[in-house]
């Protein structure tokens, strides 16, 4: 055991440069200085003068401070368990071991993640996301599969600490859903996630099939990056059609069965947007408003458009061809994304939520490309 200990060390000697080269590219120097800026301006008297941007410098102070914590939190944890393998050696003391070698794989886990991190440089990578989930051709099949890509969506932001938040859900007819729409709140969000946007296929035997034969489904998963309201998008009322329904669905309790959900169609694109979770109609009419918004600003900054109204109507076609990733249940297991070439043989494990794998290789493979 005590060879154990002596590898640990060895090993914490390599992170340890490692980690002075992550320090390096994160630009710790310039994130200390930038911390001490966004600090100076919070403390000037007319700092709260200007909401919009008060908000904006608030969020970057919070980003930026988060970035070093986790950075200087890092150095310290390889310190403290180098010091901690020196003295088990010195002391002959085997009972350390285990803690020792645990604690190189949560620092070798977390380089790996700031190392990710870096690689969130796009300009809304940081925003929260708003993740839309439309079921393909095929009925209840289809509408089955969307509802288990919101369980994997919804699973990995609980397990990385994200508050995901259901804005909007439509039931299937038999099964599944026809629709919903989930916001994943937390710093880097949009940043991850914007690896799962595209349609995704699933082959498998037919829990809905009497005769057991193997079906293959399509569903999407939408994207996009919560924008901030700064008064620059503009939608005309004679753009939008609005009706008020009664909400239904997997929001239970915690959703008001009055008429008071919205969903609103913006006629020029035929986006539609919909919230039915908030306590009021006013509530749910303001979040369908800013769903609408970010999916409209969003199209126009991939698009390279001067002006919203320069957005025409494209819909994808959830089928064949046009997947992203594809997850056979039968008659082998395995998820391989089709961009990256990344796959995984658990199935089980992915559709819980565990697509790490996935969105790292998506975000490698977009670093190379630019």
């Amino acid at each position: 055991m005590i060879i154990a200990i002596e590898e640990a060390k060895n090993k914490l000697a390599g992170i340890s440069e490692s980690a002075q080269e992550l320090g390096n590219a994160l630009g710790i120097d310039k994130l200390e200085s930038k911390l001490s800026e966004l600090e100076a301006r919070t403390m000037a008297p007319d700092f709260w003068n200007d909401q919009a941007n008060s908000g904006k410098v608030l969020q970057e102070l919070k980003q930026v401070k988060a970035k070093l914590d986790n950075y200087r939190t890092l150095v310290k944890d390889i310190e403290d368990t180098s010091t901690l393998a020196e003295m088990a050696i010195e002391e002959n003391d085997e009972s350390l071991a285990d803690d020792i070698q645990e604690s190189v794989k949560h620092i070798e886990d977390e380089m790996e993640r700031q190392r990710i991190e870096i690689l969130l440089s796009g300009e809304y990578d940081s925003n929260n996301a708003i993740v839309s989930f439309h079921p393909g051709a095929g009925g209840t099949e289809a509408q089955d599969w969307a509802q288990m890509l919101y369980r994997m969506i919804t699973r990995w932001g609980e397990r990385h600490g994200y508050n995901v938040k259901l804005l909007d859900w439509l039931d299937g007819e038999e099964a599944g859903l026809k629709s919903a729409t989930i916001l994943v709140e937390g710093t880097n969000a949009y940043g991850y996630l914007k690896s799962e946007n595209g349609v995704h296929r699933l082959v498998r035997i037919s829990p809905f099939d009497a005769s057991g034969r193997r079906h293959t489904s399509f569903a999407s998963i939408e994207v996009v990056p919560e924008f901030v309201d700064d008064g620059t998008i503009e939608i005309r009322d004679e753009d939008i059609e609005i009706t008020a329904h009664r909400s239904s669905g997997a929001g239970g309790q915690h959703i008001n069965k009055t008429d008071s959900a919205i969903r609103i169609v913006h006629i020029p694109t035929g986006i539609v947007v919909g919230c039915q979770t908030e306590r009021s109609q006013l509530q749910n009419k303001e979040t369908a408003m800013s769903m609408l918004k970010s999916k409209l600003m969003e199209i126009k900054q991939r698009e390279h458009l001067e002006k919203i109204e320069d957005i025409k109507g494209n819909k994808t076609n959830i089928e064949w061809g046009t997947q992203i990733r594809s997850y056979v249940f039968m008659p082998y297991t395995l998820v391989k994304d089709n961009r990256t070439g990344y796959e995984d043989g658990n199935t089980t494990a992915v559709m819980d939520g565990e697509i790490d794998g996935f969105i790292n290789a998506y975000l490698k493979m977009n670093a190379q490309k630019q």
